[in-house]
């Protein structure tokens, strides 16, 4: 039986969805192309739960996970010079809703059928771009891998003469202030 939408919980948070909706939400631990269920279903069209609609189930398949944009949080204190400036990139799942189910109904192995064709088509489009840079980058690794080992034990050497010249200098004008 598909209502016209459904409003779910999943990860803390409620959403109003529809059949064919995409959605992002908290990551789950699934694969791209598996098919997701959510139980915690609020309402279902004029129904609502008393706080769950009972036998209700949303069915949704897994399209990708990926990271949000970053998120900057800053805390300051005025007055303190006190300044805290921190970052986080969030995992999100999208989903695509397949149905909502009513009366205790199991996901149709239609909408299972379609994840598996559309996993299958993912998996094989990215494979063939996927090949050709790797093929390029083999080529040019090792002349890159050369390059920045020799410019790295240059600055080494550079690098412990600079504050070994320095140091002494320092401790002397130290010396003459006393």
């Amino acid at each position: 039986m598909n209502m016209t939408f459904a409003v779910i919980k999943t990860g803390g948070k409620q959403y109003k969805v529809a059949a064919n909706d995409v959605i992002k939400i908290e990551k789950l631990e699934a694969e791209a192309g598996d098919i997701v269920t959510f139980d915690q279903v609020l309402m279902v069209g004029d129904t609502i739960g008393a706080p769950l609609v009972e036998g209700a189930l949303v069915a949704a398949e897994l399209v990708e996970t990926r990271k949000q944009k970053t998120v900057i949080i800053f805390k300051k204190r005025r007055r303190h010079n006190s300044r805290r400036r921190n970052g986080h990139r969030q995992l999100l799942t999208t989903v695509r809703i397949t149905e909502i189910l009513t009366g205790g109904a199991k996901p149709t192995i239609k909408a299972a059928a379609k994840a598996e064709k559309t996993e299958a088509v993912a998996e094989k489009a990215p494979a063939k771009k996927a090949a050709a840079p790797k093929a390029e980058a083999a080529a040019e690794a090792p002349a890159k891998k050369a390059a920045p080992k020799k410019a790295a034990a240059k600055t080494e050497d550079t690098a412990a003469e600079k504050p070994a010249k320095k140091a002494p200098a320092k401790k002397a004008d130290k010396a003459d202030k006393e």
